[in-house]
């Protein structure tokens, strides 16, 4: 099996991947992670001294990658939607999900953050605007499910992308526990 997760910064992709994994007997896989480990250094260093334009290639390069091991769990960035080769890529090699998440919700997340090079900014919700409207058709494209992420608890999530795979049949329901997600 191979699932991935799409969605603005924030929305909950790492952490909802990192327990999917766990609860499905597969390996996790953080994009942003894998990217820091080869270019040697954190993405908002590389930001800075070579611009997005050389990120996205490398991040085009990971997901490419990524996309094609069974097994595993893929929390995608936020921006990896952005060139058709990596929509392309997730769409048609892995099970996708958007945990989809409002800019006001996502601003209230994100308020304290300064690891994101894109949120650097003077007004860090008008950018979170800007990014959604932009972003949001295309993780709908990219998905094959959509998971609303605003409020729900991370086991809710984590139930609700559970049962999406139970119904499309992807996982037998005995690995959906009947617990989760009824908050």
């Amino acid at each position: 099996m191979r699932l991935a997760l799409v969605g603005m910064p924030g929305c909950g992709k790492s952490t909802v991947g990192r327990h999917l994994a766990r609860q499905l007997g597969l390996r996790f896989v953080d994009s942003d992670s894998e990217i820091e480990r080869r270019i040697g250094m954190p993405i908002k260093a590389f930001f800075a001294a070579h611009g997005e334009e050389a990120f996205r290639q490398v991040e085009q390069e990971v997901v490419d990658e990524l996309s094609a091991h069974d097994g595993v769990v893929l929390a995608t960035g936020g921006g990896a939607v952005l060139r058709p080769s990596n929509r392309d890529a997730l769409h048609s090699r892995m099970h996708v999900f958007y945990l989809r998440s409002s800019p006001e919700e996502l601003h209230r997340r994100l308020r304290h953050d300064t690891h994101r090079p894109l949120l650097q900014v003077a007004d860090p919700l008008r950018r979170l605007r800007e990014l959604y409207r932009e972003r949001d058709p295309l993780y709908r494209r990219t998905a094959h499910f959509v998971v609303e992420s605003a409020r729900p608890s991370v086991p809710g999530l984590i139930g609700m992308v559970l049962m999406q795979l139970e119904l499309a049949g992807l996982v037998p329901a005995d690995r959906v526990p009947a617990t989760i997600g009824h908050d």
